[in-house]
């Protein structure tokens, strides 16, 4: 396909991106929406907590991953980057992410904020009145549920809970048992809440919002924790730790317990970063340091709140619709009343969150009380508190169907309670089964067998998103539901494999990993460079999350020097950069942030004017391709297809509201309408006549 000149080396930095770095600059693009006066204000402060939280989530678990990788001495990775070296750029780019989250909070959001009634006070702002009850608060509220260690021979350092709030005071003067003061140390407690709303003294009811955060008054009134002492200074900290939870899959029998048990420990894995008070004593730094066995570039000194995330409590506590997105009420299917009779009539496609989840939902209501419907088998990854699928699963079973649920327990950050969810629905009589030793069942599908007079009928729901009502409502993502034949038989042939014990199997129209699904991508990319060099039009066009897997950047590469025209819409880390001469010339790559997650996964393939379109629950990672188990679904019905291609992929091309292109340097630059060009967002777009 290429010649020998042009044969790409294995790891160059020149052509592969870093993934842990490009996950991290992700962050930097949610944080422009927080600066973009064109969002609505409450809706930027949303921005800076999403980024806040996504720092703190890549320290947890890529960030602790390159710390590991370091300390075992494991090899670097594609883009050559040795692991102790990426370790200190990962610290020095999270340290300019941190920097602008707080210049954006005290210089702009804070501003605007008290601009318009809704107040961040710090403890110099804060009126005697005010003061006053926060004393009172902090007596009657916070000090009793508070346990103070001093720091001695008989107390060691305590054990810090990963990301918790805790305060370091510098003490002088000797205890009741006369015991030399020095350091201590102040837990607050998670069920203390970490945003305070103070009395509305004047009034004015939702007009004026007074805040501060529970750190302020820590810090404030910590020497009451301290009779008799003098209470030399207080310092806000927070630890993040690693929390990949590792178990022994080899007996998936005790999988649930190893579970449990690993559970009970991540919250005092080991530590990657310190964030502490900017105004902390620098003995008392290297001392935590010490206790944490970080290094110095791990400390992240603050001026500011420490949980500056915590501030996302705001949004829900000040209802001021005017300073939010526009409310908008998502599709439904009309006259619909049996979801059956309708997809026996032909495929539906949903397009998530413009159109509603609730045909799912009622799908799998109708499928529990149905008396014709006699199986229903399910995979579930994320649900959400009170689902309402997993109460229809349940009252499915207790109505006498056959209920099997594959639960993987193995969800990040889920992982209890999907826990919880296992026991629920095996103690309503469900089959649960916890899928494929060493392999996570990502793929997202139900299958409903139901008795349509002699026959024997499949109804198949696919999507590109998990069944959790919640990220619906919040996250782009295309669903099928289908009664087709094939598609059906090749979804029970892959619930089969996972409940039991199969051989590879032979799919007739899904492609499914870690079997066929990336073998699938490399020949579809292959097949639009062998079309470009036989002088006919090859064109991809993809919209993914993520790409990082060696082999399928190398095809992209070489597909592009054979002449394929390729888009890509990656939302977080791409491991591939574009337009370098001689090797991508022919390949972009645009990220779009906006209102909703950017989700869903779809891949289109020109196929000399016979285009292939595919859904799919997995992004073009090594572990979604080959380490999970995932499904990559055709859309067969010609108008819809042609939906998906308008609606997930040209309208994300024509974005220049919210879209950003990657240059070969791989820099991320916004996009902006041209001289001619009218402004356009692809999700705006997509609510036009949603709005209520």
């Amino acid at each position: 396909m290429t010649s020998d000149s042009t044969i790409l080396p294995l790891r160059d930095s020149a052509l592969y991106a870093n993934r842990e770095l490009g996950q991290l600059d992700f962050n930097f693009r949610v944080l422009a929406q927080a600066q973009d006066p064109a969002v609505p204000l409450m809706e930027r402060l949303r921005y800076l907590c999403i980024s806040c939280t996504n720092l703190d989530e890549f320290f947890e678990i890529r960030g602790g991953a390159v710390r590991h990788a370091v300390e075992f001495g494991l090899p670097a990775g594609m883009d050559g980057l040795d692991p102790s070296l990426l370790l200190n750029r990962i610290h020095e780019r999270a340290a300019e992410l941190v920097a602008a989250q707080y210049r954006c909070f005290y210089d702009e959001l804070r501003p605007a904020l008290a601009e318009a009634g809704i107040r961040l006070l710090q403890r110099e702002q804060w009126t005697t009145e005010q003061r006053a009850w926060l004393r009172q608060y902090f007596i009657d509220e916070i000090m009793p549920v508070l346990s103070p260690l001093g720091l001695d021979p008989a107390h060691p350092f305590p054990k810090i809970l990963n990301k918790s709030l805790n305060v370091v005071v510098l003490l002088e003067g000797r205890d009741a048992f006369g015991r030399e003061g020095h350091l201590a140390i102040v837990r607050a407690p998670r069920s203390l809440p970490r945003i305070i709303r103070l009395p509305d003294a004047d009034g004015d009811g939702d007009a004026l919002h007074d805040f501060v955060f529970l750190s302020s008054v820590l810090s404030e009134f910590v020497r009451e924790l301290f009779p008799g002492m003098h209470v030399k200074s207080a310092h806000q900290f927070r630890v993040t730790r690693n929390s990949e939870l590792i178990v022994d899959e080899d007996d998936m029998d005790n999988l649930a317990l190893a579970l449990r048990d690993e559970l009970l420990g991540r919250g005092y894995l080991r530590a990657v970063r310190l964030e502490i008070d900017e105004r902390c004593p620098q003995d008392v730094v290297d001392s935590l340091l010490a206790n944490f066995e970080l290094p110095a570039n791990a400390v992240y000194k603050i001026n500011g709140p420490v949980n500056l995330n915590r501030v996302v409590q705001v949004y829900d506590l000040v209802k001021r619709p005017e300073l939010k997105f526009r409310p908008f009420q998502p599709r439904l299917l009309r006259d619909v009343d049996c979801m059956f009779d309708a997809i026996r009539q032909g495929d539906v496609l949903l397009h998530h969150p413009f159109d509603a989840f609730t045909p799912v939902l009622e799908l799998i209501q109708q499928a529990a009380h149905d008396p014709d419907v006699l199986a229903i088998k399910q995979t579930l990854y994320r649900t959400g508190k009170d689902s309402l699928i997993v109460d229809q699963l349940i009252q499915a079973a207790r109505n006498g169907k056959d209920v099997t649920v594959v639960v993987e327990l193995r969800a990040r950050f889920d992982e209890e309670a999907n826990l919880g969810l296992a026991d629920r629905l095996q103690d309503a009589g469900v089959q649960v089964v916890y899928g494929v030793v060493n392999y996570k069942t990502h793929a997202k599908m139900l299958l409903i067998v139901r008795r349509e007079g002699p026959l024997l009928q499949r109804y198949v729901h696919l999507g590109t998103g998990n069944y959790h009502s919640g990220t619906a409502r919040a996250y782009t993502d295309f669903s099928l539901m289908t009664a087709n034949p094939q598609i059906g038989n090749d979804v029970h042939l892959i619930f089969q494999q996972l409940s039991g014990l199969a051989a590879p199997l032979t799919l007739a129209r899904l492609l499914q990993s870690p079997f066929t699904l990336h073998k699938g991508v490399l020949e579809r990319i292959a097949r639009e460079a062998a079309l470009a060099q036989a002088g006919k039009p090859g064109r991809i066009i993809a919209k993914i999350n993520a790409l990082n897997e060696p082999q399928v950047v190398r095809a992209l590469y070489e597909a592009s020097q054979a002449g394929v025209a390729i888009d890509l819409i990656v939302r977080g880390a791409c491991a591939l950069r574009p337009g370098i001469a001689g090797v991508s010339d022919n390949i972009r790559v645009r990220s779009v942030v906006g209102r909703f997650l950017e989700h869903h996964r779809v891949w289109w393939f020109g196929n000399d004017g016979n285009p292939e379109l595919y859904c799919s629950s997995a992004d073009w990672l090594e572990r979604n391709l080959l380490r999970r188990v995932e499904t990559a679904f055709p859309i067969l019905d010609p108008q819809l297809a042609e939906r998906v291609y308008r609606e997930g992929l040209l309208n994300y091309l024509a974005d220049n509201q919210n879209a950003w292109q990657m240059g070969a340097d791989g820099h991320y630059h916004r996009c902006t309408p041209g001289p001619d060009e009218a402004p356009f967002s692809a999700q705006l777009s997509l609510l036009e006549d949603l709005y209520v």
